[in-house]
C-alpha cells in the first residue's frame, strides 16, 4: 500500500471533551438517575457533539460506570506486613472515598441503578468492583502466607462481606465510627 492511501487517524479526542462529559453525566446522574438521564442530555450539558460521545463509550452504561471511576481512588494494595494493618489501610481508604457528601450520593446511585439494570451492573462489576476484589486477595494471599489467617480462607467471600457491611454502616450508621464498625465486623469474619 502506497503512503497517499494509507488510512489518517481522526481528529485527536480532546481531554477536555472527555472531562465535560464525564462531569455532565455524573451532574445528570446525581439530578436525575441513571434510567432518566440520556446521551442527549450529557451532550447538551457537556457542550459536545453526539459522535465525541460514541467515539469513546459504546452505551450510557459504560460512560456512566467511567464517570464513577473518577471520583473514586486509585486501587490501593496496602503492605504493612501485617494483616490488620492492611485491612485498617483499606478500611481508611473506603473511608476518604465513602464517608464524602459526593461519596454517600454515589454509593446510593450504584445501588439504585445497579439493581434495576443489569448492564449497568455489569460494568460496574468489571470497571470497579473486580479490581478491588483482585486487590484484596492479594492481600488475603500474603496473611495466608504469613499464617495470620487460615489457608482455606475464601477472599472473594470476605471481600463480598466486607462491602456489605460497609454499605450497611453507611445507611444505618451506629454509636461508633464507620470504620471501626467495619474492623470490628471484619474482625469476627477473619477469627
Amino acid at each position: 500500500m502506497n503512503d497517499a492511501k494509507k488510512k489518517t487517524p481522526g481528529r485527536p479526542r480532546s481531554a477536555v471533551s472527555h472531562q465535560a462529559i464525564l462531569k455532565a453525566a455524573l451532574e445528570l446522574l446525581s439530578e436525575v438517575g441513571f434510567e432518566a438521564m440520556s446521551i442527549e442530555a450529557i451532550v447538551t450539558r457537556a457542550g459536545v457533539g453526539k459522535t465525541t460521545i460514541y467515539r469513546r463509550y459504546s452505551s450510557k452504561a459504560e460512560l456512566v460506570a467511567d464517570a464513577i471511576e473518577i471520583i473514586r481512588e486509585e486501587v490501593l494494595i496496602p503492605d504493612t506486613g501485617n494483616l490488620w494493618s492492611d485491612i485498617d489501610a483499606l478500611i481508611e481508604n473506603a473511608a476518604q472515598v465513602t464517608l464524602t457528601p459526593l461519596g454517600r450520593q454515589s454509593v446510593a446511585m450504584i445501588i439504585g441503578s445497579a439493581s434495576s439494570n443489569p448492564g449497568f451492573a455489569q460494568i460496574y462489576w468489571e470497571k470497579y468492583l473486580q479490581p478491588r476484589r483482585q486487590s484484596f486477595a492479594i492481600v488475603i494471599e500474603r496473611a495466608k502466607a504469613r499464617n495470620e489467617i487460615s489457608k482455606d480462607l475464601d477472599s472473594g467471600l470476605i471481600f463480598d462481606a466486607m462491602s456489605g457491611i460497609m454499605l450497611y454502616a453507611l445507611i444505618f450508621p451506629s454509636t461508633e465510627s464507620w470504620t471501626a464498625y467495619v474492623r470490628r465486623a471484619l474482625s469476627l469474619l477473619l477469627r
